[in-house]
Formats: structure tokens, sequence, C-alpha cells
């Protein structure tokens, strides 16, 4: 113990000898560590750390397979099927969740409602903290309703109160008992603060609705692949039976781990970024491995004094591994403290898309995979040196007098090779920022359609029924109080000063997309009179088409500046008892009439929303992205608002005063028409670079990587070149002495230095073939092997690291041949 002691002693007076060096050294490690452990922060938050449920790897997601292999939620009767029929859980659940207006309380909110069945809860393992769970009477069509709050929820809206028996929500003019609070680490789905029961209105009886997702907990000793294959079996046999085989139609089931189906979308583009900090890391480790090469062999002589004076071998290797593991300690210390800052960075940046951004932090794995890699790091870095100074006869250092200009001929090309192999990892890294950056300027050259600035979106939610004891479809009342509230909302909003245009829609584009179904193209008199006729039709497959649904005012068009091709836009023909008409989109023009005049021709759309009137095309629009700059356009089918009225709308309003006091005023106007409806907004300039999120964010990740990699690259080149030059001080004045120029001097070392980049170049390039591979899937526009990029970038390194060397080489050119023999 006091011999290592006395290792770190000397090894802290050896880096306050050299502050240069140490203060350079712990920078780069500092960077590197701090780096990696930031991005491994996000990593472990979001894929690796297990869900906060009770034996969470048994909670599996159940889905419905697609004919096209995609997945999709569950429609009623299916899910019943599964519940019924498997054998591989013990409990099993449906949910979904959306935004409503929610009061009763100390102030109305918009509050994500989830509607779930019984065992929801026991899927999860969890039980309310105050009162009790949902039972299978709750779940009945008819029963009273009763709703559980997040903990969160029933501390600031309802204030804490422990008997719940006055504690009351409003929600879609129902009054719903509060009969339980959830403890406060269960949110799911995300963000959800009111659950109720699911089906106290009834279950669709269409399997081709696909309203909720599924959740189960295995069974004791039954596998995930054992209950696909179970969920499976009974997804074909439903297909087999049914007389909906449409592509809506279920084809096939599929269970997955619910920590997998939460983070599947993200999980490629996150170790991604994992890998490309892994090579800034290498490359750091590289700059280092340098910087004690140069220092070992400033310490030849004494490391032979040493050895003559009787240290042994494995001595002077622990001293150097001593060394190697207090930077890197000081290095991993203030890289975790610079991984603080970075992680709350990282989660301000990260897109809204990203899941269980609440998960990220730097917890107490996170810190020991800092420690773990500090350690690796130090041991690396410090049997190399070692190695490579401690090879050989130690004593050769004092038969040669001491003369620093020997310098190892194998030392100085190992350098080269460390810069070589650095220029090699840079490359790959710039390529594939570069690549990123590229496809990112390829999505923002796309039309989307419509107009981004000066747009307010205020979303409004309405009561789904006057009377609630009646669904919505056995309420006529409901829809045409719902007309009549949004027409007079919207001729208030245009009285606002400034507002120009103002117009509604279920959905603004980029918002989380539109519902989609398949429609029929028909005449009157083939016209279904109930929705079991029209699931006679679907077997009529020429006359079926297939398109998101959309509803809206004229004003939308208007605001979002979305053109008229050919038609008529809704106007005041389109009143609630006209014939009711439809707006269709470019691209469904083309797809389902091409070299056709679409307008006039009529269509039945009554699926997605219960009605069963026609809708006659008598307008074309432009089409829009409505899914995402680099998603193609959907075909879509717009009908009338005033004829086809729903709770949930959009109202968005075209406006050239300040965004502050336009809100004031519609806030002032909703409350004014209802003080229950909660009020929310958001600029459609917000909604359009939430959309670009996750492309921004990967390639400003992955760009500062590169940025980074490509100066402790530079500075790797200048700091070998430099060396080199200083090591060959009496080679180049006795050059100089026999006549050589400066010309001469100065194409020997750019020589030297042009080889090393050349060869790291060609590395490169062969390494970001294969690796650029691996992004491909987050580019848009570009290929893996983009031309442009990879010529350009490859130049840019180039000329930066022959810039980097001809600094020393200018040095070498300007030695006074005297002064040169004379230090020697």
């Amino acid at each position: 113990m006091s011999g290592l002691l006395q290792d770190f002693r000397y090894a802290l007076r050896q880096l306050r000898k050299s502050p240069g060096f140490t203060v350079v050294a712990v920078i780069t490690l500092t960077l590197g560590i701090g780096a990696t452990t930031a991005i491994f922060s996000v990593v472990y938050g979001v894929l690796l750390r297990p869900l906060p449920y009770s034996r969470a790897d048994r909670i599996m997601a159940i889905s419905e397979v697609r004919s096209n292999g995609g997945l999709s939620p569950l429609a009623d009767p299916n899910f019943d099927d599964f519940r019924d029929q498997n054998q591989s859980f013990q409990s099993i659940a449906k949910y979904t969740a959306e935004p409503l207006s929610v009061s009763g309380t100390s102030r109305p909110t918009r509050t994500v409602v989830a509607a779930v069945t019984p065992q929801f809860l026991t899927v999860f393992g969890a039980e309310p903290i105050i009162g009790r769970d949902f039972t299978a009477s709750d779940d009945q069509k008819g029963a009273g309703p009763v709703a559980l709050v997040s903990s969160g929820y029933w501390r600031e809206y309802l204030g804490s109160p422990q008997n719940l028996s006055q504690a009351h929500l409003k929600i879609d003019n129902a009054i719903y008992s509060v009969i339980g609070v959830l403890p406060s680490e269960f949110r799911f789905p995300n963000d959800v603060d009111v659950w109720i029961a699911a089906d106290r209105d009834g279950e669709s009886l269409s399997r081709t609705s696909h309203n909720y997702s599924g959740v189960g907990r295995l069974k004791a000793g039954v596998g995930v692949d054992q209950a696909r294959a179970d969920i499976s079996a009974i997804a074909r046999r439903i297909y087999q039976a049914s007389n909906e085989k449409t592509d809506y139609l279920l084809r096939d089931g599929t269970v997955v781990p619910l920590q997998e189906s939460i983070t599947g979308a993200v999980r490629s583009p996150l170790l991604i970024l994992l890998g490309t900090v892994g090579l800034l890391l290498l490359v750091a480790c590289a700059n280092v491995a340098n910087l004690l090469l140069a220092q070992a062999s400033v310490r030849e002589r004494e490391l032979s004094i040493r050895s003559a004076l009787g240290a042994a071998r494995g001595r002077l290797v622990r001293q150097f591994l001593t060394e190697a593991l207090l930077l890197s300690l000081i290095g991993g210390v203030l890289g975790v403290l610079a991984a603080l800052s970075g992680v709350a960075g990282l989660v301000a940046l990260a897109p809204n898309n990203l899941p269980r951004l609440d998960s990220i932090s730097v917890s107490v794995p996170v810190l020991l995979f800092a420690f773990l890699l500090t350690t690796a790091v130090a041991a690396g870095l410090g049997a190399f040196t070692a190695g490579r100074a401690t090879r050989g006869d130690l004593r050769k250092g004092l038969e040669e007098g001491g003369r620093a200009q020997a310098g190892s001929l194998g030392g100085q090309r190992v350098g080269r090779a460390i810069v070589a192999a650095q220029i090699a990892i840079t490359l790959v890294l710039v390529i594939g920022a570069g690549l990123l950056g590229r496809s990112l300027m390829k999505v923002l050259e796309v039309n989307p359609g419509f107009r981004v600035d000066k747009i307010i979106a205020m979303d409004v939610s309405l009561p789904w029924t006057e009377d609630p004891n009646l669904p919505m479809s056995e309420d006529p009342g409901a829809k045409l109080t719902q007309g009549i509230f949004f027409s007079n909302l919207i001729d208030r909003l245009k009285q606002i000063p400034g507002v120009r245009k103002v117009g509604a829609a279920s959905a603004l584009p980029m918002t989380g997309g539109l519902p989609d179904g398949m429609f029929l193209s028909i005449t009157q008199k083939e016209a279904p009179k109930t929705m079991d006729d029209l699931v006679a039709l679907w077997n009529q497959k020429g006359q079926i088409g297939n398109a998101d649904f959309c509803v809206t005012t004229d004003g939308y068009f208007h605001v979002l500046g979305i053109p008229l091709i050919r038609g008529r836009m809704f106007d005041q023909r389109d009143g609630a008892n006209a014939p009711h008409v439809a707006l269709i989109s470019e691209s469904l023009a083309h797809d389902r009439w091409p070299n056709q005049d679409p307008i006039g021709r009529t269509i039945e759309f009554g699926n997605m929303d219960g009605d069963m009137r026609l809708l006659t095309i008598v307008g074309i629009v432009g089409d829009t992205h409505e899914y995402g700059l680099d998603q193609p356009p959907r075909p879509t089918v717009y009908v009338n608002l005033f004829q086809r009225p729903r709770a949930f709308m959009t109202v968005a309003m075209l406006s050239d005063a300040d965004t502050r006091s336009v809100t004031s005023a519609a806030s002032g106007i909703l409350h004014d028409l209802n003080p229950e409806i909660p009020t929310s907004f958001q600029t459609f300039q917000q909604v359009y670079s939430a959309s670009l999120g996750s492309r921004k964010f990967n390639a400003m990740l992955i760009g500062f990587f590169g940025v980074t990699a490509l100066l402790l690259a530079s500075a790797g080149v200048f700091g070998v070149m430099a060396y080199s030059v200083s090591r060959r001080t009496r080679e180049f004045g006795v050059r100089i002495a026999l006549g050589a120029t400066s010309g001469d001097v100065l194409r020997i070392v750019l020589g030297q230095g042009m080889g090393t980049i050349l060869i790291g170049v060609a590395i490169g390039i062969v390494g970001s073939l294969a690796l650029t591979r691996m992004v491909s899937s987050l580019l848009f526009g570009v290929t893996a092997t983009d031309p442009v990029t990879f010529v350009g970038l490859t130049l840019l390194l180039a000329s930066v690291a022959l810039a980097a060397c001809y600094i020393p080489a200018r040095r070498a050119t300007k030695m006074d041949p005297m002064v040169a023999l004379r230090c020697e």
C-alpha cells in the first residue's frame, strides 16, 4: 500500500511539472468521458432502465397485424376474443387516451383521460393508494360514471381529500365519482391524469374499428414466444371466421414486451448516437495517448537512471499505470460533472417523440458506467504508454549521453499511426454528420403544402353528448349544438383585431395524423341504410378506396394557404340540412380516379363517424404532408364541420397581431361561450418545428461530435508533427548547414505529414462506406454513399490536417543551424 501511495504522490508531482500537458490531457478526457456518459444516460434512461412496475419484464403489448405487415390497435371484438381464448396471460386489458375538457375541480383543465378495462391496474401490479380499483360492474353498459385520478391531479385540483365521497369530475357532461387515487409513480399511458371505464357506453361490433391498445401480464412460466404464438393462433381464427375481409381486418396478432413497444422507434437512433460518441472517445484517447508518448520520450534519461539503480521493469510499468489512472480519474470526475449539465441540455433539446424523458438522469448505473469507462481508459492508456516506454534496454539512454535527438523512430511511427487512426475515425464522424445535415436540408426543401407562419392554433374540446346517458350516435342534438357552438366561436374570433382569417379542423398537419379508413365510390341508388348494409358492400373491391378523414371548415384552407385545384370550396350552400359534400386531396383524385374527373361523384364514408349520408365531391385541394415533410402526402377526404360536427376541433387563426394579445382575446371569447372549456394554444410554427425535432436532434449531436473530433484530430496532427520536428532539430540543423533550402525542409516535413494524412483518409473512406449504411434509415433525399458529402468532407478534413502540419513545418524552415547544433 505504501508503494502505491508513493506512486500516486510521484504521479501528482509529474503532472504538476508539466501543467500544459496536464491541462490539455484532462480537458480532452473530460470531453470524451463526459460526452459518452451523457449519451449513455439517455440510452440507459430510455432503453435499458426497467419500467417502474412490478415484474415489468412480464408485461406485454398486444397488437393486431395488418395485411401490409404493420401493427394496428385492437378492435373491440378482437380484444374480447384475445382476452377470453388466450392461455398465456393471467390478466389482459385494453386502453386508449385523449385530451378532454375536465371541470368540477378548482378550475377547468384540458386533461389526458384514459379509458381502460377493469384488469388494467392488475396488469401493471398497481393498486390505488386511496379508494378502490375498477370492478367489472363499473365497465358494464349503463353503469354509473366513476374515475381514478393520479396523485398529482388529486393534490393540485381536488385538494388532497382523504374521503373521496365528495370528489366529482365533469367529463362530457357526465358527472364522474372519483373512487381512487393512484400512486405517484404510476403514469401509464404517458401524461394521463384521469382513468375511466372503457365500455360504459357499450362496445363497437366492428372488427375493423381499431380504437384500443392492448396490454397483458404473462402467466408464470410462459415466455414471450409462447404468448405470441397463442395470440397469433387466435388472430388467424378470427380472420378465417370474419365476414369483414377488408384491408383493415387483422391478418395476425403479435406480442412484444411493453418496454420494447414504447421505445422501439427510437432504439436505432439512440444506439447510433452511442456508437458515434464512442468514436469521439476513441479520438480523445488517441490524442492523450500521443501526449503520454511524448512525455515518456522526454523522460527517457530518468527511466534509464531508475533502471540502472535497480528499479524493476514491473515497478516502472506500475508507475505509468498510476499516472494514467490519476489523469483519467481527474478527467472522469470532471466528465461526470460535465455530464450532469449535458444531460439537462439533452433533455431540453430532446424531440417531443422521445419516450421516457422523465427517466433520464445521471443515476447510480450511469455513475457505475462512468467509473468503469474511466478505469478502462486508464488501463488502456497506462498499459500502452508503459509498453512503449519500457521496451528494450532502458540503460542505452545513459550510453547515448542523454542526447534528445535520437528519439525512437519506432515511437514516432507509433505516434503517426495513432494520428492516422484519429483521422480515419474523424472522417467517419464528419461524413455521418454531413449526411444527416444534407438530409435535414433536403427535408427543409420540401414544400409542406401549407403556410406555417403567423398561425395560432387553439384546441377546443366540447362534450360529446348533451345527454350523458346516451352515446353520441343516439343523441342527434349533440351534433347540432356542436355545429352552432363552433360557428359562433369562429364568427367572434374573426372580430379580434389583427386576425385576418379563421378556420377549424379535426387535426392540423404534423400533429399526429388523421384517422384513416375505407370509403365506397357508389351512387345514390346503392347507398346503404345501415352499418350492416355498409359492411356487406365491402366485398365490392372495385368500388373501395382508402383515405384519411378530416373534418374542416372552408376557412381552414384559407388560413393554411392550401390551394383549390379544381371545383369549389365549402360555402353557404352547404348547411346542416343540405346534401353533404366533400373535398378531396389531389393525391386521392390521382390514385382513385386516374384520368377521370371525380367532381360530382358520390362516396360513402359513414364508417368514420356513423353518418350514412353520401358525400358529393365538390372540389379538389392541394396535398399536405400530414405526417411530416419526409413522408409522402396522404390521400384525404375533407368533410364540412357544419354538416358533420364533432366535439374536438383545432381552431386556426391567421393573425398579424401579437400572439399574446390574440390568445388573451380568444380565451375570453371561449370563456364567454362556455366557462367550463379550458383553453390550449400553440403557434403552428411550434408544431412545424416539433415535427423536425428528431432530425435536428440527431444532426446537431452527431455534428457536434464530428466537429469536436475534427478539432481533436487536428490538434493530434499538430502535436505529432511539432514533436517530430523538435526531435529532429539536430538533423535539420545539419541539413541546412550542408545547403538544404527552406523549401527542402518544408517538403520533408509536409511529405511525412501528408503520408500520415492520406493513410488515415484512405482507411476512413473505407470505414465510412461500411459504417454510414447504419444511418441509412435516418437519411432523406441522399444515399449513404452520397459522393458530394464524401468528396467535400474528405477534402475539408485533409485541408485542416494539412494546415495543422504546415505550422510546425514552417517553424522547421526558420531554424538557425548553429543554434540547433549548439542545443544538441
